[in-house]
This record gives C-alpha cells, sequence and structure tokens, in this order.
C-alpha cells in the first residue's frame, strides 16, 4: 500500500552459478555468434520529433507513472534478449544523483552500418521511433514492451544518456543528450564477453520530480525474474545501499508459492505449459484457506491488469471443468458453481507468450487477440482436468472448499435482498446517521468516516456543509479479511458505509454510482484508531478495490499535540516537529491530543478539515502482490507470520501509545 513503510521481504533462490544455467548452456553456441544478430535485422517505423513534445503519448504520464515507464522500457530489452536465449543476467542501479543504470550480458545491440541509414545500427535504435530487431520475427519471436516504443524514447526524454556495447570482442561507446548523438561511436577497449549497459539521466525539463523508487522498481523486477526463471535480476540503491537480487529456477510455481507463504494452501501448486498455434500458455494455481481471489495475468511479460482474453479463457475454463468433474463423479452439491465460487481462495499466475500481441484499454494493459481466449480456455480445461482425474483426493478438497464458497454466495444474496427490502443497499435512501453535504456533484464531495459519536458531532459542527458528508462509526468494524460476503453484510456499519458511498459492493460494484470522490477516514491518534484505520483499509481493498485505484480513498492527518505558549498555540503533526515546537527560553505547555472528540468543531476544522490547511493522504498500490502479503499477515489467520513481523518492525513504530 502506498501508506505503508516496511522494508520488502526477499525471496532468492541461487542453486547454481547464473551462467551455467540449462537454458543458458543450450544457447552458449547460438549466443556467441548472435545468430546473425546485426544492421541487417534493424527496421524503422519512425522517427522522435513528437516525444519530446508530447511525452505522455509514449509513456504514460510525466509524473511517478511516466518516469518509472524509462526503466522499464530498457529493462524489457534486456528481458527480450532472455527469451531469446541469449542473457541470464540483468542489473539495474539507481544513482544519487537521478540518473537509472541497466545492464545485461546478451548480444549487445548491433554496431555495424546500417544499410539504409548508413551510420551504426547503435544509432539508429537510440536515435528513430519504433527501431529494433523486434519487427522481422526472426531476431525475436517473441517481445515485450508494453507500448513498443523502445530505447528511443528513453533516449529522448533523457538530458544524456551513454551507452556502451560488448560484442565482436570490443567495447563500444557512444554518448547522446536529448535525443541526439553528442558523440560518435568509438571503441574504448577489449572484451571477451557480450552485453549493453546503458545509463541515462531524466530530462527535468520533461519530468517535474526525478525521484525513482525502489520498491516500485523491485515489485517490476521481482514479476519480471518469476515470469524469466533461471534470469538473475539485481536491483541496487547507490543512495541507501539497499539491494535486492531475484532468481526463480521455479519460475511461476514459485510466484504462485510466494503469494501463499502466508496462508493455509490446500495441495501443492498446480502447474501446466503448453503451446498451439504458436502461443505459449504457462499456468501455475494453488488454493489456499483464505477468501481472496489472487490471480494475476501477464502476456510477453506485461502485467496486464485490466485481464483481457487470456484470463477470460481462463476463468471460463476453470468454471467448466470444476462443473464437468462434479457431474462426472455424481458429486451432488444441489447448487450450480460460478466464476466467483471457483476463484475464492485461489492464487494464480496466468502467463502467455506470441509473437503478435494485441493491447487495448486505456493503460495498454490488456490483452485483446481474439483467439487466445479459446487456446487458453482449451487448454487450462485439459490440463486442470488431467490433474483432478489424476489426484482425486485434492480435488474433492478443493471442490468441497468451492462450494462451501458457493452456499456463502447464495446467502449473501438472500442478505442482499433482506437488506434492500430494508432500504438500507438502495441509493434513495440514505442512512439515518449520515449527515450529507449539500452538493450532488461526486467530484466535489467529501465523506468523512469518523470514529465515534462524538468526533462525529465535532466535525458535523466544524465541516464545511456544502461539500462535506460525515458519517460516524460506532466501534471496530468487522475484519473482512476473516470473513465471506454473507457475513460481511451481517455488519450494520458496513452496510451503512455501502449505502452511503452508492457503489454497492462485490458483483455488483459500479464506480459511476460513487457519490463522493473523496472517501476520508478519520480516526484518533492512538492504538485503537490504528486499529479502526486498518480494519477500514482493509474492507476497502478487498471489497471496493477500484475505490483505492481510481484515488477516492484518503485517510485524515489529526494533530498530535497543540504547543501552547502564553496565548499562543502551535498545532503539531510528528514527534519531530514536536522538538523543533518545544524549544526555546520561554516554557511551553504540550497538550497531547488521543482523540478526535478532544478537538472543538473550529480546532478538528482548521487542523484537519479545512482544504487550505490540512494534510491528506493518499492511499494506493504500487504493487499489489506486496498489498495483498500486508493484509493477510496483519488480518489474516495465521498467528506466526503476524508476530514474526512485529518483532522485526517494532522498533520502526513512530508513536507509541502506552
Amino acid at each position: 500500500m502506498g501508506i505503508t513503510r516496511r522494508s520488502r521481504r526477499l525471496i532468492s533462490r541461487r542453486k547454481n552459478d547464473p551462467s551455467e544455467t540449462a537454458d543458458f548452456k543450450r544457447s552458449r553456441a547460438t549466443r556467441m555468434d548472435g545468430k546473425g544478430y546485426n544492421a541487417e535485422q534493424i527496421q524503422v517505423l519512425g522517427g522522435l520529433d513528437a516525444v519530446r513534445k508530447r511525452p505522455s503519448m509514449y509513456i504514460g504520464s510525466t509524473g511517478d507513472l511516466g518516469l518509472h515507464h524509462l526503466v522499464y522500457e530498457v529493462v524489457d530489452n534486456s528481458i527480450d534478449e532472455a527469451l531469446a536465449g541469449f542473457c541470464d543476467r540483468v542489473n539495474v542501479v539507481i544513482h544519487p544523483d537521478g540518473s537509472m543504470t541497466v545492464w545485461d550480458n546478451g548480444r549487445g545491440i548491433p554496431v555495424d552500418t546500417h544499410p539504409k541509414f548508413k551510420m551504426s545500427a547503435l544509432t539508429v535504435v537510440m536515435t528513430k521511433l519504433h527501431a529494433g530487431g523486434k519487427f522481422d520475427k526472426q531476431s525475436y519471436k517473441v517481445s515485450g514492451g508494453l507500448h513498443g516504443v523502445g530505447v528511443s524514447v528513453v533516449n529522448a526524454l533523457s538530458k544524456r544518456l551513454d551507452v556502451w556495447v560488448k560484442r565482436d570482442g570490443k567495447v563500444y561507446h557512444q554518448s547522446f543528450a536529448r535525443g541526439k548523438p553528442a558523440t560518435g561511436l568509438s571503441v574504448i577497449g577489449t572484451t571477451h564477453s557480450t552485453g549493453t549497459k546503458i545509463t541515462f539521466w531524466p530530462d527535468d525539463e520533461i519530468f517535474p520530480a526525478i525521484t525513482y523508487s525502489f520498491d516500485t522498481l523491485s515489485a517490476r523486477l521481482r514479476e519480471l525474474a518469476f515470469l524469466n526463471r533461471g534470469v538473475t535480476v539485481t536491483l541496487k540503491d547507490e543512495r541507501d545501499g539497499k539491494e535486492h537480487v531475484f532468481r526463480y529456477e521455479g519460475g511461476i510455481v514459485e510466484f504462485v508459492e510466494y503469494l501463499n507463504r502466508n496462508k493455509a494452501p490446500l495441495s501443492e501448486p498446480i502447474h501446466f505449459e503448453r503451446g498451439r498455434n504458436g502461443l505459449s500458455v504457462e499456468i501455475a494455481m494453488q488454493y489456499n484457506e483464505s477468501y481472496q481471489e489472487n490471480v494475476f495475468s501477464f502476456a510477453n511479460n506485461i502485467n496486464t491488469h485490466e485481464g483481457g482474453t487470456h484470463l477470460s479463457g481462463f476463468k471460463s475454463a476453470l468454471t467448466r471443468c470444476f462443473n464437468t468433474y462434479i457431474d462426472k463423479n455424481a458429486i451432488k452439491l444441489g447448487i450450480r458453481l460460478s466464476s466467483d465460487d471457483v476463484r475464492e481462495g485461489l492464487s494464480a499466475i496466468i502467463s502467455v507468450k506470441l509473437a503478435e500481441p494485441q493491447f487495448e484499454g486505456q493503460t495498454k494493459t490488456k490483452l485483446g487477440n481474439s483467439d487466445v481466449k479459446g487456446i487458453v480456455d482449451s487448454i487450462v480445461f485439459e490440463g486442470l482436468s488431467r490433474f483432478f482425474e489424476e489426484n482425486p483426493r485434492i480435488a474433492r478438497i478443493v471442490v468441497d472448499k468451492v462450494h462451501n464458497a458457493a452456499k456463502a454466495r447464495e446467502a449473501a444474496r438472500k442478505a442482499k435482498e433482506l437488506t434492500r427490502r430494508k432500504s438500507a443497499l438502495e441509493g434513495s435512501s440514505l442512512p439515518g446517521k449520515l449527515a450529507d453535504c449539500s452538493s450532488r456533484d461526486p467530484a466535489r464531495s467529501e465523506l468523512y468516516l469518523v470514529e465515534g459519536d462524538s468526533a462525529g458531532g465535532s466535525a458535523k459542527q466544524g465541516r464545511n456543509r456544502g461539500f462535506q458528508a460525515i458519517l460516524p462509526l460506532r466501534g471496530k468494524i468487522l475484519n473482512v479479511e476473516k470473513a465471506r460476503l454473507n457475513k460481511v453484510l451481517s455488519s450494520n456499519e458496513i452496510v451503512t458505509m455501502i449505502s452511503a458511498i452508492g457503489t454497492g459492493i462485490g458483483d455488483e460494484f459500479d464506480l459511476t454510482k460513487a457519490r463522493y470522490h473523496k472517501i476520508v477516514i478519520m480516526t484518533d491518534a492512538d492504538v485503537d484508531g490504528a486499529h479502526i484505520r486498518t480494519l477500514l483499509l482493509t474492507f476497502f481493498y478487498r471489497y471496493m478495490g477500484e475505490l483505492i485505484d481510481k484515488g477516492y480513498i484518503y485517510i485524515a492527518q489529526p494533530p498530535l499535540y497543540r504547543v501552547k505558549r502564553g496565548t499562543r498555540s502551535q498545532y503539531v503533526y510528528s514527534e519531530d516537529e514536536l522538538k523543533g515546537a518545544a524549544g526555546g527560553d520561554e516554557k511551553a505547555e504540550i497538550s497531547r491530543f488521543k482523540g478526535l472528540g478532544e478537538m472543538n468543531p473550529e480546532q478538528l476544522w482548521t487542523t484537519t478539515m479545512d482544504p487550505e490547511t490540512r494534510t491528506l493522504l493518499k492511499v494506493t498500490v504500487n504493487d499489489a502482490v506486496e498489498a495483498d502479503e500486508i493484509f493477510t499477515i496483519l488480518m489474516g489467520d495465521q498467528v506466526e507470520p503476524r508476530r514474526e513481523f512485529i518483532e522485526a518492525h517494532a522498533k520502526e513504530v513512530g508513536n507509541l501509545d502506552v
């Protein structure tokens, strides 16, 4: 989650020397001659003229998303070398001056003269949009690259870029500035190895802030290591010395085990890999005792967050396989399984590789190839059916699991109907304790979820009634990490929230019906307040995740202290700030605020609710795998991982309430 501060726990398995993996050995001979990879394979589809004028068209934005996308474009080239069998090591380094370095031990970018442009192939690749060896389908059968824009866009958006190439026994170097050659290509040494190293400085004329996130980069590099077994991916941060080394011999099987490591799996991972009509399909899946679904889909190593035809094929095959197995074995359930039922407690990785991926959606992360759905459906149905037939005991355990999910779904449906009859979930009837705002513009409206009636009273009196709504919550809501939907809907406080927000829940969730585009969690600055905040975040993450994805969830920051000197008062929001505020010749009177109810309406407005002076934390998910792990550890059934987490991070506590 965007608000968590913890060091990522790394799983890294390094059983053999990276240069001696089986796949790498097989490609050694072809790797040395590059399989004819030279200037003739470099094709050019366009120039760089528009990149600096409209960078968002090529990298998504000039904010953090685009800044990190520069790294991904360079890394994707290295991973494509690994996919082609010529690379098994990728290193990424964050430098203190804001520059980044990516190097690999692949074939090295060709440096001979391009037959059309009469310049080195390296210069062509770095200065021509859509120039590379991926368009002829000879040098690369499969390649990633989210937008396919290539390293030339990175060059265009960097104030400086240096590239070193090792191939043909020589070390070559060339420098660029804002997309244009700053030096010619020169030979600076000799070598017995091959590879490419690129260092670039993002242009501060393009990017308003140039600060790379170790955790954001680590999440993507970890994914790539899982998806490309046997490839060592290293991330080093020279700013503070942090370093992660990712290497997974088990590939996506280890990925699934990683997802379930703090849960209770029902069996060993189920894994199968098939190729059909030029499409490679690899599936790893494992059920656990939780009630959450954790399914990630990838196409050519790209995380397809919006799903697509490969995910649709997987889901349809999963449902069909379970119902077919139940019918074939005359298992009497009394209810037909739905797609949601068979995905409860499922962790799965769907990885497809294809020569011509077609991406859809606003963020280009939805696979649209129509033929993929049927192929994935067929492969998954055949593979899972065979597994069930060969492992009847595990099959029955999983069937019982999804049967319970189906019964809970039916109970949840009845609970919804009952609740609707009481008008609590209908948008036309709002909960009585909601003090709504007068604005009917969701983009302008804010909903404060406030702990307790006392604080709720202060908030109602201190708010701006035009656009701020107040919903007091009584006590701690249900921990939804340990409950199915039917039990969730039995919680009055949760139903009240669902009604106030207006989007519905579960399969009926509709973001367009959200009545507020800012939902602010405002709890006391003590242990109980932190617990309530965590319970609310768990609910939103598990059952209304799109509110987080769209940036609708915020956390209020009430002051911790009031420092008073004579008639002057200062509100303090951190321990560090307190040290400065409490210092001086004149004696200060310090008051600790533990509850929002301790502040009068005017104080609450001034310190916490006034848009001109308040501080709000936006809740974001930079790493879905990490977020799932946090909620599983802190809110799940397993005690041991929680105890280990507390012991490991006890010294990081900022405000200890004893």
